[in-house]
């Protein structure tokens, strides 16, 4: 059986939907597989989208069972179930581990910079020639997913292949033309009715990653400037309490923005030696909405940047 599943921290909406349709897909061309994660659900999956009444599969594991990942690449934070030499397929568009997949996988792993691994799920569906088949649940769960992870179109990782995407599994789907809107509006609402556990479902330890604070947590919101002018103690007080070298980045859509906080003077000075930004204290806001990934990004190059710089030195 192939089983496709993610990470283990915590399941998002681009995770939620790509296990669920890849696995639909697999099915429709012959190959028994299984939607499966032993990971929470967060808050980028609010009540109507559970409504729309996709679920993951039971799973009970088998010695000759197959591993498909997506949204996921980096092997330290696979799902628990997964079986790293029973890998068969990788799909994700997160950086820093294209090598090791490539040599291990060859063309089977599949990660590319682009705004969602549910575009690189649609192109799959779509270079089967079974997009036309594809259930309403899995094109609007790809489509929403879309949406989330780009943005709503403004983030910086947003290819032509990702609105290509949206527009057709939209149409597919039959979502409305507010349908942005409410989305994000409805994550908000969940997210502000549950604040600690929304913070605690939507963060990751940056250890590994050099030149970041070691904490990151992030939440995408219709108005981002409202949740933390509403929350802002609580929030920091919270985060204060989970590691004392943290930031929280609020990605609000209504004005493309991020908004960022950070207490620790650390944390604040490994931000501004990424990219130039201006602190009013423990709060800052970039001049467009960025992502954690794309932070990732930075810090990996600066990283190299930095390796590239002392070898240079050496040979001198």
């Amino acid at each position: 059986m192939r089983v496709v599943t993610a990470g283990s921290a915590y399941l998002d909406i681009d995770a939620y939907a790509c296990c669920i349709a890849y696995a639909e897909l697999l099915n429709r061309q012959g190959i028994d597989a299984r939607a499966v994660s032993s990971a929470p659900l967060n808050f980028s999956i609010p009540g109507s989208v559970l409504g729309w009444h996709a679920s993951l599969d039971e799973y009970r594991p088998g010695p000759d069972d197959e591993f498909v990942l997506v949204d996921v690449c980096d092997y330290h934070h696979f799902d628990p179930i997964v079986v790293l030499d029973q890998v068969r397929e990788v799909i994700d568009h997160h950086p820093g581990f294209e090598a090791y997949w490539a040599d291990k996988l060859g063309a089977a792993a599949d990660i590319r910079p682009i705004g969602a691994a549910a575009t690189l799920v649609f192109l799959r569906w779509e270079n089967a020639g079974l997009l036309a088949q594809i259930s309403p649940h899995s094109a609007a769960l790809l489509a929403t997913a879309i949406l989330d992870n780009t943005l709503n179109f403004t983030g910086q990782m947003t290819t032509p292949q990702d609105r290509r995407a949206y527009e057709l599994l939209a149409l597919q789907a039959g979502l409305a033309m507010d349908w942005p809107q409410r989305y994000f509006s409805e994550c908000q609402a969940a997210i502000e009715a549950d604040l600690l556990n929304a913070l605690a479902a939507d963060m990751k330890q940056m250890s590994a990653t050099p030149n970041l604070p070691r904490l990151v947590a992030q939440m995408t919101v219709w108005d981002a400037q409202a949740l933390i002018q509403r929350h802002r103690s609580v929030i920091e007080q919270w985060l204060a309490g989970q590691d004392e070298d943290w930031l929280l980045n609020a990605i609000g859509i209504r004005d493309c923005k991020s908004y960022w906080l950070a207490v620790p003077v650390l944390s604040r000075q490994k931000l501004s030696l990424l990219l130039p930004v201006e602190w009013q204290g423990t709060r800052a806001v970039p001049t467009r909405a960025m992502q954690r990934k794309e932070l990732v990004k930075l810090a990996l190059a600066a990283s190299s940047e930095g390796s590239n710089a002392l070898g240079t030195a050496v040979c001198y």
